[in-house]
């Protein structure tokens, strides 16, 4: 069998913990940041864990990581 070939996006977005969470940078922190609270801009800049559901699709596209 080939090797698969890693999903080069996802591998970007997407990093796995020891454990073998999968985590993810939280949405909605790129633009228009003056209308949005500083609490809300501190809480978006911590990571969070990809749903469960997610988690078997996403290992797919990053095989190796």
């Amino acid at each position: 069998m080939p090797k698969i070939k890693t999903h080069r996006g996802a591998a970007k977005r997407f990093n796995l913990t020891k454990s073998g969470r999968i985590k993810r940078a939280k949405a909605y922190k790129r633009h228009i940041l003056t209308e949005k609270s500083t609490k809300r801009k501190r809480a978006l800049r911590q990571t969070d864990y990809i749903a469960a559901c997610e988690a078997r699709k996403v290992r797919e596209l990053i095989p190796y990581k």
